[in-house]
């Protein structure tokens, strides 16, 4: 399937994604799937997992501003997904942070198998035990000969597609391997792009089957959302283009 059949297809089957969040950005990620003509659950309560697990499509389990509590939400999430062979998307947000996170998110990936990781550089190589901490959820790093080599080596730790996101994205399920350029340096004056485009994977996702395939699709759409809001946003400011994205993606998808 080729990226405007995968955006066609969103919009005819309307998937459910149900998105356990975080408080900076659910309503972003809510409004973006929207745009895109998926439909949104941001359910997080724990009685109820199991029977939003049997409607949804895909799950995306985002694990900023953690507590205990939702770590083992995410974990519940996860394995219920896997019990029904959902795809599942996990944005493990700032785990370099403390050595807590670290800790949770581990555990977490002992539990179940994503079908999707979407990290920055930072996030990367900290799951891969080679980052020196992170002051929040930006990536710091110096990402020149990096980011394709830790994406590799993170899905092939994993047994997972791991989506690297950056100036350039990269995207690689251990054997294959691809890239999105473009975009806009924008993007990094904005909080939550990163989920926000977790929460695309989670779309595209739900219509295709392949994991790797879907991933490079959310890739690619997010840096074309992120050019054409830049176009129209950049003499305004970075507030604008948080607007422009999600207008972005309506038009994009409205027109594959």
């Amino acid at each position: 399937m080729d990226d405007r059949a995968a955006l066609r297809k969103i919009r005819e089957q309307r998937p459910l994604v149900h998105c356990i969040s975080n408080i900076v950005s659910a309503n972003d990620c809510a409004n973006l799937l929207l745009s895109v003509g998926a439909s949104p659950m941001m359910a997080q309560a724990e009685a109820e997992m199991a029977d939003i697990s049997a409607i949804s499509s895909a799950a995306v389990l985002n694990t900023g501003t953690p507590d205990a509590a939702r770590f083992r939400l995410c974990a519940l999430r996860g394995a219920l997904a896997a019990q029904r062979s959902t795809p599942t998307v996990l944005d493990p947000v700032g785990v370099g942070a403390s050595s807590w996170r670290r800790e949770q998110l581990n555990a977490m990936l002992a539990s179940f198998r994503p079908s999707i990781v979407r990290v920055n550089l930072s996030e990367a190589l900290a799951l891969l035990g080679s980052g020196a901490g992170e002051r929040g959820v930006d990536s710091d790093a110096d990402a020149d000969g990096v980011a394709g080599d830790c994406a590799r080596s993170l899905a092939r730790k994993l047994g997972a597609t791991v989506l690297l996101s950056g100036d350039t994205d990269f995207v690689s399920d251990g054997v294959r391997d691809g890239r999105a350029c473009g975009g806009s340096a924008m993007m990094t004056m904005v909080t939550g792009s990163g989920c926000m485009l977790s929460a695309l994977c989670g779309a595209f996702a739900a219509v295709e089957a392949d994991a790797f395939a879907a991933a490079c699709m959310a890739a690619r759409f997010w840096k074309d959302c992120a050019a054409a809001a830049e176009a129209r946003a950049s003499e305004k400011g970075p507030g604008s283009f948080r607007v422009e994205l999600i207008d972005a993606a309506y038009r994009l998808s409205r027109n594959a």
